[in-house]
């Protein structure tokens, strides 16, 4: 079930760039997100998209209430199956915005974020975009982050690794998005496989397009996670998300043979530990692809 609010009360102009959210089971944690989100400048018209991912605490109630003061346009929009994937296409689906930007619910972006964000796409050729991700609170673990001073560019065809552009902090041009169809709605948070952000990037390199790493758009990541029991369960699961990530190279993509020599790379100088679970990881991706029976062509 999919549903829409609009604010009605603001001017409904053509943005130039949608800022898509997507949130679950978070309400405590939103008020300091919403007040980020007032801080936003943005020299263009601009939209907010908001996607609740099937929360069950009072997310819907607040939701509402924010959109319902907020002074540009905002859409609200339910998909209550889980996964990251799913809910982005969702998002970005909600808007005619030619560039879509995507951060998370534990962010906070600077408020020059979409200035900085919609100066990367002057050029033509970039079909999507990453930037800065820092630290809110310096006692947390330093992950998910990337704090590379200098620009990074992609060019077509290449092979990109995750970790580079999180989708914390990640845009893409409209036209992209529509020419790879979007995220693929059986990964992301929520499902088995959490790589949604770097599998859409690497199938727009495929389609012809360019990816760029700016420093200047610069998000503040506030996932409270300290060094730990919480911080190695997530490692885990990035391990699991490498290895499905691999596995669906290697199945469906024209770089396989770039991501097999880089796989193979990594795992004679990687812990073996590391490597076994990505491989088990690969084999259950194999395994869930068998019982999905997608219709996939890249």
């Amino acid at each position: 079930m999919r549903w829409t609010f609009r604010n009605l009360s603001v001017e409904k102009i053509d943005a130039r760039i949608a800022l898509v959210i997507c949130t679950r089971n978070r309400a405590p944690k939103l008020g300091a997100f919403f007040e980020s989100l007032r801080r936003l400048k943005c020299d263009s018209p601009w939209e907010l998209v908001i996607v609740d991912n099937g929360s069950t605490d009072d997310t819907a109630a607040q939701l509402k209430n924010f959109a319902a003061t907020f002074p540009v346009r905002v859409s609200l929009v339910t998909e209550v199956q889980p996964g990251l994937g799913r809910a982005r296409n969702c998002g970005w689906r909600a808007t005619n915005a030619p560039v879509i930007a995507f951060t998370d619910d534990d962010c906070y972006p600077d408020p020059n974020f979409l200035n900085d964000v919609l100066a990367i796409y002057a050029d033509k050729a970039v079909g999507f975009s990453g930037g800065r991700t820092v630290l809110f609170d310096p006692t947390d673990a330093p992950i998910t982050i990337y704090e590379h001073p200098t620009e990074q560019m992609y060019p077509p065809q290449h092979f990109i690794l995750g970790g580079v552009i999180h989708g914390a902090n990640m845009a893409f041009r409209r036209e992209a998005l529509v020419a790879i169809d979007g995220f693929d709605d059986n990964l992301g948070a929520g499902t088995p496989f959490a790589f949604e952000d770097v599998d859409a990037q690497l199938r727009a390199l495929a389609a012809g397009w360019t990816g760029k790493y700016d420093p200047h758009p610069l998000v503040q990541h506030h996932h409270g996670r300290k060094p730990g029991i919480e911080v190695e369960k997530l490692s885990l699961a990035y391990d699991a998300g490498r290895g499905g990530y691999f596995m669906k190279c290697i199945l469906y993509m024209p770089h396989r043979w770039s991501c097999l020599r880089l796989w193979q790379r990594a795992i004679r100088q990687q812990p073996v530990a590391q490597s076994w679970r990505e491989v088990k990881s690969a084999l259950r991706y194999f395994v869930y692809q068998l019982k999905l029976k997608p219709n996939v062509s890249y």
